[in-house]
């Protein structure tokens, strides 16, 4: 299995006929038949490394659960190296490297990110009951990653620093746009309602993740088909 397809779970296919789970090539196949009918294309629920996967510390005082649905996603980089370990143990390496600067360096009860992905694609959970939350879909755990946004965005953070001419990886890329499409059909957000850091602050985060947005919107949109 390539170790790309273990990062993503289904897509559902809801049409007459359609039973099961289809990967990508099932949905062509589907599509192609004469009495085929499809009438909603579910976003891929991407496969998201928990805090107990990784090895997090348990959080200094309780993370707020906030019941209903945040109304924006903003996206951040870590500003950590830009390495060329695209393994998943370094993906855990990194998230234990952001909660410790998050709850060492800054003082927080946790890490900030509710969600990271790694360079080489992999996706962890970053403030913990984040990922149990986004698969309920009727609420989500408040963050500390965006000041006077934490009740009302969730945040998801990049692996690397992008504000001196670096770009994302294609598997990064590829798993954020598969993370945000899953998080905006959860959570009923729009496409549009996908930011930057920098629009809430004045700082350089998310690097050129920023000048990228509207590709992402538009590549969110199109993946969870609005």
């Amino acid at each position: 299995m390539d170790h790309h397809d273990h990062r993503i779970r289904r897509r559902i296919l809801l049409g007459t006929g359609a039973t099961g789970l289809l990967g990508a090539a099932g949905a062509a196949a589907f599509g192609a038949t004469a009495n085929a009918d499809p009438v909603e294309t579910s976003a891929v629920e991407p496969d998201v490394d928990s805090t107990a996967a990784w090895g997090a510390r348990p959080p200094n005082g309780t993370n707020p659960v906030i019941t209903g649905s945040p109304n924006k996603l903003i996206v951040h980089h870590t500003v950590s190296a830009n390495t060329a370990d695209f393994s998943r143990a370094q993906a855990h390496f990194h998230a234990q490297w952001v909660q410790d600067l998050h709850m060492d360096g800054n003082g927080w009860r946790d890490s900030g990110y509710n969600f990271v992905v790694s360079r080489g694609g992999w996706i962890t959970e970053g403030t913990t009951g984040s990922k149990a939350a986004l698969l309920d879909g009727g609420r989500f755990i408040q963050g500390i990653h965006t000041s006077g946004q934490n009740s009302q965005a969730l945040g998801i953070s990049n692996e690397g620093s992008y504000h001196d001419g670096a770009e994302p990886t294609g598997p990064q890329w590829e798993s954020l746009v598969t993370l945000c499409a899953f998080a905006c059909e959860q959570y009923g957000i729009d496409s549009a309602e996908i930011y930057g850091h920098m629009d809430f602050s004045s700082t350089l985060c998310p690097g050129i993740f920023h000048d990228m947005l509207p590709r992402l919107r538009e590549e969110v949109g199109a993946a969870r088909d609005w």
